[in-house]
């Protein structure tokens, strides 16, 4: 359950909510008690009284207060809370996967499984730290991405109700006005309801500012693979695949709302929960970059270089970051990107027409089963690299039929390379590209000590200090991969091993 607030940081809450600060966005709720409902800190409506007003750490704990989400701020556009953090393993890696829209079409004892429990062991854990099932969890997750459907789509009701995750609509409704205190016709009611060709979608996703999305721009830009990346000034493109279908986005910075707007289209809507929250991870919009920063600069080596809204830019799944990490192998970021568009060039598969637009990605990153096949003699490097892209995509195939709908997001920690520690057996395979792997897939503390670019990085910065302080994962911990980035980005040119 959540504990109560310290005057302080009913203090601190206060002047966010007053000055509408958006670095507080998401990290905590309004509740007012005069009108029933809950807002975001950066609620455009007229402030209430303090009186009136109760603090919630999270969209969930306004609701089980009985309160109703706000259809200005629209509380479930929030960028996430880090607050999962510290909290019991087994609770944190089922609450990130159903926020992650990974919990489809199972009872709960096979998800419970999944997480190596029982469900009642699973259950005892939700309502002790939550007050709640986890099956209700799951679906108040759901029902907050169906009001954002309705309120920033055209998509019918029943439509919404497929893509949230729910069988009927008729369950749908029951379920909205159960744990939102409003129907989806309410909310819908001033908005005309039309169809969305050929599957696509527009959503606006929120992050908390600073972003540095020069940085995360660069870094994507010189690593764009052609047919499966574009990148302009002002937004990002890339095909995906996921399950048994495929897609593409376009995500567009908007730095005066503090957003990007998805544009989404894929042969599968029902998987659009899953789809955009792993856009949102791919793009590091829940990090608190205020803490991050603070503890970067708060670092004597580190104190010099610029980490305001430093992000992380991920992969879309774990088999494209392993492939790009063997590849990468003591080679440049130069060669690496060559190699990388050779195998594309080759094996990857063209998107469907219904999914392909102009000027965007055109064709999907290749599959396991399509490497595994493969001899890559096209490939200009040593056999044993070949070889390791082989037996890796072979693993893959073995261990989960090429599926990798939540490798990555389970990620534990750096030191047992969560779910790639078996990727070690691997010949051709170390712990560098098993770091990097995690690293690319968004785990914030992956230092990679070993890398070519971080050293001479510190080389840089130690002729500008001969005292300059050691370096290494304990001192950066716990936000090593942001560490990485920071000191690649201090190189004037792309050296290394940072592909």
């Amino acid at each position: 359950m959540n504990a109560p607030l310290s005057p302080l940081d009913i203090a601190r809450y206060r002047k966010a909510r007053l000055s509408r600060d958006a670095r507080f966005d998401g990290l905590f709720f309004i509740g007012v008690v005069t009108t029933g409902i809950f807002c975001r800190p950066i609620c455009p409506a007229r402030a209430p009284k303090e009186c009136n007003v109760r603090y919630y750490p999270s969209a969930l704990s306004a609701a089980q207060a009985g309160l109703r989400p706000c259809l200005r701020c629209r509380p479930e556009s929030a960028p996430g809370s880090p607050a999962w953090q510290g909290v019991q393993t087994t609770l944190a890696r089922a609450v990130t996967l159903i926020d992650a829209g990974e919990w489809r079409a199972q009872y709960l004892p096979q998800f419970a499984a999944r997480l190596g429990v029982s469900d009642r062991y699973l259950r005892k854990l939700f309502q002790q730290h939550l007050g709640i099932s986890p099956l209700k969890y799951a679906n108040f997750r759901r029902v907050l991405f169906a009001k954002q459907l309705l309120q920033q789509t055209g998509l019918p009701i029943t439509d919404v109700a497929h893509m949230a995750g729910f069988g009927s609509t008729r369950r749908f409704n029951a379920v909205f006005a159960e744990l939102l205190k409003v129907t989806p016709q309410q909310i819908r009611r001033v908005q005309k309801s039309e169809s969305v060709a050929d599957n696509r979608l527009s959503v606006l996703l929120s992050y908390r500012p600073p972003y540095d999305w020069r940085g995360v721009r660069d870094f994507y830009r010189v690593r764009q693979i052609a047919g499966v990346e574009c990148v302009s000034d002002s937004s990002y493109s890339r095909s995906f695949s996921y399950e048994k279908g495929c897609g593409v986005f376009k995500a567009t910075h908007l730095p005066e709302k503090n957003s990007f707007c998805i544009e989404l289209s894929m042969t599968h809507p029902e998987h659009a929960l899953a789809i955009i929250q792993r856009i949102r991870h791919l793009l590091d919009l829940d990090a608190d970059t205020t803490v991050i920063a603070s503890h970067l600069r708060a670092n004597a080596t580190l104190a010099t270089l610029e980490s305001t809204g430093l992000r992380l830019p991920g992969l879309w799944s774990s088999f494209e970051a392993g492939v790009r990490g063997i590849l990468g192998q003591q080679v440049s970021v130069k060669a690496a990107h060559k190699l990388v568009s050779r195998l594309v060039a080759a094996l990857g598969q063209a998107l469907p027409a219904t999914t392909a637009g102009k000027d965007m990605p055109h064709l999907l990153f290749p599959e396991p089963a399509a490497v595994a096949d493969s001899h890559l003699d096209f490939l200009a490097m040593p056999d044993k690299r070949r070889q390791a892209l082989r037996l890796l995509a072979k693993h893959l195939l073995k261990e989960s039929g090429g599926s990798d709908s939540c490798v990555g997001l389970e990620c534990v920690g750096p030191k047992d390379a969560g779910p790639y520690k078996d990727w070690l057996l691997i010949p051709g395979i170390g712990p560098w590209t098993v770091q990097y792997t995690a690293f690319r897939r968004g785990h914030p503390d992956v230092f990679l000590a070993g890398d070519l670019g971080v050293k001479n990085a510190l080389k840089k910065i130690a002729m500008k200090n001969e005292n300059q302080p050691a370096l290494d994962v304990e001192t950066v911990s716990p936000w090593g991969s942001y560490a990485t980035l920071l000191l690649w980005q201090s190189l004037s040119t792309d050296v290394g091993d940072n592909t």
